[in-house]
C-alpha cells in the first residue's frame, strides 16, 4: 500500500495551535501518527520552525519519527522558484513559499499542505505553478488545505 507524502509548511504546524485551524490540522497529524500518510518536512520548513515558539517548533518531533522524512531543497530549487516570480505567479516578496512549493515539486511529494490561501492554496496560483512545472517537465503537484485531506467519517 502507497503511504501519501505530505509535504507541509509551517503554517500547518501553527495551524495546530490556532483555533480556526486546529480541527482539520490535529486531525492530520493523527493521519501521520498512525502512519496512514507520512509527513515532508524541508529544511526551509525546519529553519522557519527554529523561530517558532517551543510548542510549535517541538510538534514534529512528537511524531514518531518514522512517518517523518526530511528533505532537502536542492540547488535547482532556486531556479524554479525564481521562475514562479518572475512570471508572476507568485508575489516578488513570496520568496520563501515560490521555495516551498518548487522544493515540493522536485522532491516529488503526492501532496502539499497549508494554510497560506493567499499565495499558495489558491486556485489561480496552484494552476500557474502546474502550468510551468509541467512545460518544465516535472509533475503536477497537488496543493490542499488539511480540511480537503482528512476523513470526516468514523
Amino acid at each position: 500500500m502507497h503511504v501519501q507524502r505530505i509535504y507541509v509548511d509551517t503554517s500547518v504546524i501553527g495551524g495546530y495551535f490556532d483555533p480556526e485551524f486546529e480541527f482539520a490540522t490535529r486531525r492530520l497529524f493523527q493521519l501521520f501518527a498512525r502512519g496512514e500518510a507520512r509527513m515532508v518536512l524541508s529544511e526551509l520548513t525546519r529553519h522557519e520552525l527554529e523561530f517558532a515558539p517551543p510548542h510549535v517548533r517541538t510538534l514534529p518531533s512528537r511524531l514518531p519519527q518514522q512517518h517523518v522524512e526530511d528533505i532537502d531543497t536542492p540547488p535547482e530549487a532556486a531556479e524554479l522558484a525564481e521562475l514562479y516570480l518572475r512570471e508572476r505567479v507568485i508575489r516578488a516578496s513570496m520568496h520563501i513559499d515560490a521555495l516551498h512549493i518548487a522544493t515540493a515539486t522536485l522532491g516529488r511529494v503526492d501532496l502539499l499542505v497549508s494554510w497560506n490561501f493567499r499565495d499558495i492554496v489558491n486556485l489561480p496560483k496552484i494552476r500557474g505553478y502546474n502550468a510551468i512545472n509541467l512545460r518544465l517537465g516535472y509533475p503536477l503537484l497537488e496543493i490542499r488545505t488539511p480540511n480537503e485531506v482528512i476523513s470526516y467519517g468514523n
